[in-house]
């Protein structure tokens, strides 16, 4: 079983190995999610973005299996994930949750190889392939010259890079990362979101991640997913959700939508509360740069991107 996703201007877009029907999603008596519908798009880095507690994560937890709705259901390949054994799960998708810590003397290679758990057997010694698969994890992160050293000696946005090494050991085609940026600086920030763009890119790995930077979900992600008080606000292309009228609705801002000179992205720049400007009496309206779609491509060669500057 599959599900197709639709824009509004290019059909179809991708087809949904996972989606999640009718989920209603509840801490004790408080409903965080009600009666949601998400399809994730195959191959496409997915972005979950929303203010603090508009139930993006939870609803992330729930799509990896972290999470058991009251009702509804996740599909991965026409079946219920919460029905299926959970090593099949760990198969064929991985989590990275927020800020993850390792035991203390833990070296990045044993912590890359605690991976291959869903794949081992008897006492869990590695075999030939866990190994190989361990040190392509490596190697593809940028980890290898650091594969002895223990993992609380690397700097935030290596063991970022460490953690997500042990997600692709899994050998899963489908990546879920829970604010994987949260705490960064900016360099290690562009280091981990890249490193998940040459993922999709070049492995085609289809990448689901809840951020809160929107102009790195609109740099980075293919598709984005706005989302308030545990429903879809808007989704689909970067050019479809980052505009004024969702900001305003989602986040309570008003901003102004450019484009990125090297890739054609919009961009919002915040100056004002939602309603702030009115209740000041002030003049000030938005300035969105309407639905059009740039020359400029993020699938582009990154050569090609900057010779058009």
């Amino acid at each position: 079983m599959t599900y197709t996703i639709r824009d509004q201007t290019e059909g179809v877009v991708a087809v949904a190995r996972l989606f999640a029907e009718k989920l209603h999603i509840a801490y004790g008596e408080r409903v965080i999610v009600e009666q949601l519908d998400l399809s994730i798009p195959e191959g496409r880095i997915t972005a979950l973005v929303g203010a603090n507690g508009s139930g993006k994560s939870t609803i992330l937890k729930t799509m990896a299996r972290i999470m058991k709705p009251q009702k509804g259901g996740v599909f991965l390949d026409g079946k219920s994930i919460h029905q299926m054994q959970t090593k099949e799960v760990a198969k064929q998708l991985a989590i990275l949750p927020q800020n993850p810590v390792a035991p203390e003397g833990l070296t990045v290679s044993e912590l890359v190889s605690f991976g291959r758990f869903p794949h081992q057997r008897g006492f869990g010694t590695l075999s030939k392939e866990d190994k190989e698969m361990v040190g392509w994890a490596l190697e593809v992160t940028g980890m290898t010259e650091f594969a002895d050293r223990p993992i609380e000696n690397m700097s935030g946005g290596q063991r970022q890079r460490a953690w997500i090494a042990m997600a692709l050991a899994q050998g899963t085609d489908i990546l879920f990362l829970d604010e994987p940026t949260t705490f960064l600086d900016m360099a290690h920030q562009l280091e981990v979101l890249k490193l998940l763009e040459r993922l999709n890119r070049e492995e085609g790995r289809t990448i689901v991640m809840v951020v809160h930077d929107l102009n790195h979900a609109s740099l980075f992600a293919q598709h984005i997913v706005a989302i308030k008080h545990g429903k879809i606000v808007r989704e689909g292309t970067p050019h479809e959700v980052i505009r004024t009228e969702t900001l305003r609705e989602v986040f309570g801002v008003e901003a102004d939508v450019i484009y990125d000179p090297r890739t054609g992205a919009p961009l919002c720049l915040p100056f004002a509360l939602a309603g702030e400007a009115a209740a000041s009496g002030a003049n000030v309206v938005p300035y969105d740069i309407g639905p059009a779609e740039p020359a400029s491509s993020r699938s582009a060669p990154e050569e090609e991107k900057v010779g058009a500057l």
